[in-house]
């Protein structure tokens, strides 16, 4: 009788032990499963991270350890290599497969790598990090056979006190620590050469999503990157703040990073940007006379529909608090029958007068703080309104928006503030 596969010519049978192992793994695991963390002491829970860290690196370096000897799985399949096997059987996207893959084949030629992942003190993310810069440094020119031995002993030191990102920018740098003189001008020079492949990769593409959402995605050079991401950041923490004092739930951060760069992007003033196309940097709204009169009435940004984009009127109008915008307004047959002024903001001198009166947003039972306000036009500047102090009142974006959403009124109370009624 054959046991198949399982029986080497030796007379052993390793399939025996590895399936013990792998048994006495996944019943440990389930009894894991079985209790509820939330009656664990505290300590018990840091232990068990702790553990688990440690665990996750161990199988990670076992699972790379049985990929980097995989060609037996490729030759079977008639494939390149184990990912197709992956794909197919464990459903993991082939992109995904070749990369442990080719981290298994790195790994391999590290024993100090190897090594720390064995024992749990070097994550798989660490790994590749490590694996990545010491690859850098193999075909570095200026480097030598000893500086690469040095720098993985170094950098799997550093393993054990770093994280994975801070372990990556050591990384860059770690021929220069290891000879400053000889190291110091080449790493001068990757930078520079890094730096100018990164403003070569700057790139942003934005699209219509045709549900009221624009998209966009980009890449920018970490430095402009960084002062972007603070930028918005800015603007993102007081809203966060201020739910925080009131005791609401928090939305998504990425939800207040997207609010806080649409913020960014309205308080641009139109007289700092460069002019485009002839003309200082404006947005047209195109409105017909018909729409102008409804509730609900329809503006196209842009100066015809083919190549505009539709809104409301009511965010053309909250929009002339914030920006430079020329309202066109047509008659039958495309007549012009008003070209309007372009509004402007008001001045940081009646922002300033406006804070000091008003002291926070002015609609009725809301502190949003005056320097995360917009000026608001009560008498809306489509409608003749003058940026004037009399005619100004400081409201936070949100209650800005209801000031000009058809489906509520406003009205101005004795003591200042503004209360919003919804229609019936």
């Amino acid at each position: 009788m054959s046991l198949g596969r399982s029986i080497d010519h030796w007379g052993t049978n390793p399939g025996d032990a590895i399936d013990a192992a792998l048994k006495a793994i996944e019943t440990a695991l389930q009894e894991l499963l079985s209790t509820d963390p939330a009656y664990w002491r505290t300590g018990q829970k840091k232990d068990l991270l702790e553990r688990l860290e440690k665990l996750q690196a161990q199988q990670a370096a076992l699972k790379l350890r049985v990929l980097a000897s995989a060609g037996d799985i490729a030759e079977e399949t008639g494939a390149k290599d184990a990912s197709g096997w992956m794909r197919a059987e464990l459903l993991v996207d082939k992109a995904v497969a070749r990369s442990q893959i080719k981290l298994a084949a790195s790994v391999a030629k590290y024993d100090l790598v190897a090594t720390g992942l064995a024992e749990g003190v070097v994550s798989q993310d660490k790994a590749r990090v490590i694996t990545r810069a010491l690859d850098k440094i193999e075909t570095n020119p200026v480097a030598s056979s000893e500086d690469l031995v040095l720098a993985e002993k170094l950098l799997v030191d550093y393993a054990t006190r770093l994280t994975a990102n801070e372990l990556r920018i050591v990384g860059k740098r770690i021929l220069a620590e290891i000879d400053p003189a000889r190291f110091e001008d080449a790493e001068a020079k990757a930078l520079l050469a890094e730096e100018e492949r990164a403003h070569q990769k700057t790139a942003l593409r934005v699209w219509d999503n045709h549900d009221g959402t624009i998209g966009f995605e980009g890449v920018l050079p970490v430095s402009m990157g960084m002062r972007f991401k603070r930028l918005v950041e800015a603007y993102a923490q007081p809203r966060k703040q201020q739910l925080v004092a009131k005791g609401a739930p928090l939305p998504p951060w990425e939800r207040l990073m997207g609010q806080g760069f649409a913020r960014l992007l309205e308080t641009v003033d139109p007289a700092a940007l460069p002019r485009h196309g002839g003309d200082a940097t404006t947005i047209n709204v195109v409105i017909s006379l018909e729409e102008l009169r409804k509730d609900l009435g329809i503006a196209t940004l842009g100066y015809d529909e083919t190549n505009g984009t539709t809104i409301t009127a009511a965010e053309a109008r909250r929009m002339a608090c914030n920006a430079t915008i020329i309202p066109w307004v047509l008659g039958g047959d495309s007549e012009v029958l008003d070209a309007g002024r372009g509004s402007r903001f008001f001045q940081p001198i009646q922002r300033k007068a406006m804070r000091l009166q008003q002291k926070c947003c002015q609609a009725e039972g809301c502190d949003m703080p005056p320097e995360w306000c917009d000026a608001h036009h009560l008498e809306p500047w489509a409608a003749g309104g003058k940026t004037d102090l009399k005619d100004g009142a400081l409201l936070c974006p949100h209650h800005h928006r209801l000031a000009h959403n058809p489906a509520y009124v406003h009205e101005r109370l004795p003591d200042g503030t503004i209360r919003f009624t919804r229609r019936p």
